[in-house]
């Protein structure tokens, strides 16, 4: 299972988010972290930096903050860390083919369209058309077990069923994404991703949102998942080069 650190972008600096998720527009660069200086902590091209010599994770998830509170794209930093030459898993609030498409000629590795985002599920097989299936992951944004939908849009259901109809839409990933669980150590749901696995034996498999132990990468790597998105603990030092290494491949897929 691989380990993807996580760069949340907001005007221009990498931020953190607060426990529980909490406003964006309130998160902040990391006071401390084992990875950098602090004075260079909220810099995204020296944190991935970091990320990829201090702990060897040459894939990064970038959420681009104010292109999800529905501000300008943060353009210039992405197209600085797709220079770097690593895999970006870019969040940049896609709605559109079109919009996907500019963010893979950006750098992107693969676009992520999240639920809270997504106007409906007709858009996300657009998007699927435009840069096609392996270049798309959907990200099943959660707070506390229950959907998080864009404003006015048409679909509802479970975690299980909305993940159903992203897979049927043509996307090769699915990430589990509970803004709840953010920052608070807690962990992904175990049991929602074991059956996600179950049900969708042949998508990629992420999980985020709260992973703060060893002991955690590995129930998600029991339970099947085929990465995890992880922050704070890489900041303070609870999950270590030696902990990705040892049970999580940073640069190789399932």
């Amino acid at each position: 299972m691989r380990v993807i650190p996580v760069l949340d972008l907001l005007a221009g600096r990498a931020v953190l988010a607060r426990p529980g998720g909490g406003p964006r527009d309130r998160y902040a660069p990391p006071t401390r972290s084992v990875l950098v200086p602090e004075e260079w902590a909220g810099d995204a091209p020296t944190l991935a930096l970091a990320f990829r010599q201090r702990l060897g994770c040459d894939e990064w998830y970038v959420a681009d903050l104010d292109a999800i509170m529905g501000r300008a794209p943060q353009h210039a930093v992405v197209a600085a860390l797709a220079r770097l030459g690593s895999r970006l898993l870019i969040d940049g609030a896609v709605t559109t083919g079109p919009r996907a498409e500019q963010l893979v000629a950006a750098g992107a590795t693969r676009v992520v369209v999240g639920l809270e985002t997504l106007p409906s599920f007709v858009t996300l097989r657009e998007i699927v058309r435009a840069v096609g299936g392996r270049h798309v992951v959907f990200s099943l944004d959660l707070r506390a077990g229950q959907a998080v939908t864009a404003p006015g849009a048409p679909h509802r259901g479970t975690a299980p069923q909305l993940a159903r109809l992203a897979v049927a839409a043509g996307v090769a990933g699915v990430l589990v994404l509970d803004f709840a669980r953010i920052g608070t150590g807690e962990g992904p749901d175990v049991a929602l991703l074991a059956e996600l696995r179950r049900a969708h034996p042949g998508v990629e498999l992420l999980a985020g949102g709260g992973v703060g132990s060893a002991r955690q990468l590995g129930q998600l790597a029991d339970a099947g998942c085929d990465a995890a998105l992880v922050a704070t603990a890489l900041h303070d030092g609870r999950i270590t080069r030696r902990d990705i290494g040892g049970g999580a491949h940073a640069s190789n897929s399932r």
